[in-house]
């Protein structure tokens, strides 16, 4: 992608399964050359998590994290894999990580032996908990990031457990969190180390949950699909079964809503603490008023009046999507649908060329000509 707007960057994916691998896609998708670097005997243990492709057994997480990358096998304890490892760091413009802290200094890659023989270089480090603190040598995984980080605390049913997201969000969250931090320092034309955590990153998203326990001692309680300080606002279930989300953040929206529900005039909803205050009674009148009707009877009421809503849609509406097929969400990448680019530059788009590849599938060439771009 020489035309692409990262074309000049060569970036080094030493990095494992998911944010590591994410923040080196990103950065592919939008022109990086991108050398992805696996053990030979197992390779990424993303390669065989969870689902495969049926029809050649590649693994669905593999061909999408891992697309635009070129891939080669060393054994970084192997003297002859190492001397072609430090040919590549010697053109590298970033290195990306996610061991636990002090492995690449047992490797004799620490910061300080990269950053002696390529001053210019950006090491990109991802862990759990960060390379310094009292939780830097633990494990870090998504998991414990998201139980940790005050985001399972407030999810869930009011009266139910803690629930953690159905997806890896902190490991998708860290990989953009990484890939931008990782562009900071590129901008800043020193070399460094960029020091990304999980845990870090998804109480990043947590807006001010601190600043209100910290100043006032509330804490958000778990409200299933609602939140404190707006209402009504969730998922409702209609009268054909199917469901949709609503949202009345923001005042003149609430008001409109208020009118389609016959409470207009009713001064305990005139506000956002009436809404909240009187919370029960509002959701149970939306709730009574969604199930009266079908979902496209709920969906064309809310636009007719300029409401918030829109359809709650699984992966086989998505695939069907007229929105989505018009953005492009969804591409094709070797005969495997999968997310488009994150983000869509008007003069200097990205593009995506190949999905996943095989293990050392470009290790001859790699050993042979190093970089393609130098």
């Amino acid at each position: 992608m020489a035309d692409a707007p990262l074309a000049a960057l060569r970036v080094l994916d030493l990095s494992t399964v998911l944010a590591g691998p994410n923040c080196a896609r990103y950065l592919a998708d939008f022109g990086a050359e991108v050398i992805k670097v696996e053990r030979p005997d197992t390779g990424d243990s993303l390669r065989n998590m969870a689902w495969k492709d049926p029809r050649d057994g590649v693994g669905l997480w593999w061909k999408l994290v891992n697309r635009n990358k070129r891939c080669i096998a060393l054994d970084l304890k192997d003297a002859e894999d190492r001397e072609v490892l430090w040919r590549l760091i010697a053109d590298a413009d970033v290195l990306i990580e996610n061991f636990r802290p002090g492995t690449l200094e047992r490797l004799g890659l620490g910061p300080d032996e990269l950053l002696a023989r390529r001053p210019s270089l950006v090491i990109t480090r991802i862990t759990g908990f960060g390379q310094t603190g009292p939780y830097a040598h633990r494990a870090g995984f998504a998991t414990i990031a998201e139980a940790m980080s005050g985001l399972a605390s407030i999810s869930g049913e009011p009266d139910g457990q803690p629930l953690l997201p159905a997806i890896a969000l902190t490991d998708e969250v860290t990989g953009l969190v990484a890939a931008f931090a990782t562009m900071v320092a590129l901008r800043s034309g020193v070399g460094q180390v960029v020091d990304v955590s999980l845990l870090e990153s998804v109480f990043q998203i947590m807006g001010p949950l601190i600043s209100l326990y910290s100043v006032t001692g509330q804490q958000q309680p778990r409200l299933g699909a609602g939140l404190p300080y707006t209402v009504p606002r969730g998922t409702y279930r209609c009268a054909d079964g199917a469901w949709v989300g609503v949202s009345t953040s923001a005042d003149s929206v609430a008001a409109r809503v208020m009118t389609l529900l016959g409470v207009g005039d009713d001064p305990r909803f005139a506000t956002f603490d009436g809404r909240a205050a009187n919370r029960d009674e509002l959701e149970a009148i939306m709730r009574e008023w969604c199930a009266a009707r079908t979902q496209a009877e709920v969906i064309a009421a809310f636009e007719a009046a300029e409401a918030a809503i829109g359809p709650v849609l699984d992966m086989a509406e998505i695939s069907r999507d007229p929105h989505y097929a018009a953005r492009g969400a969804i591409v094709d990448v070797d005969s495997t649908p999968m997310q488009g680019l994150v983000a869509r530059l008007s003069s200097t788009p990205g593009r995506i060329d190949w999905a996943g590849r095989s293990l050392d599938e470009d290790g001859t060439e790699i050993r042979r000509s190093g970089w393609t771009r130098r």
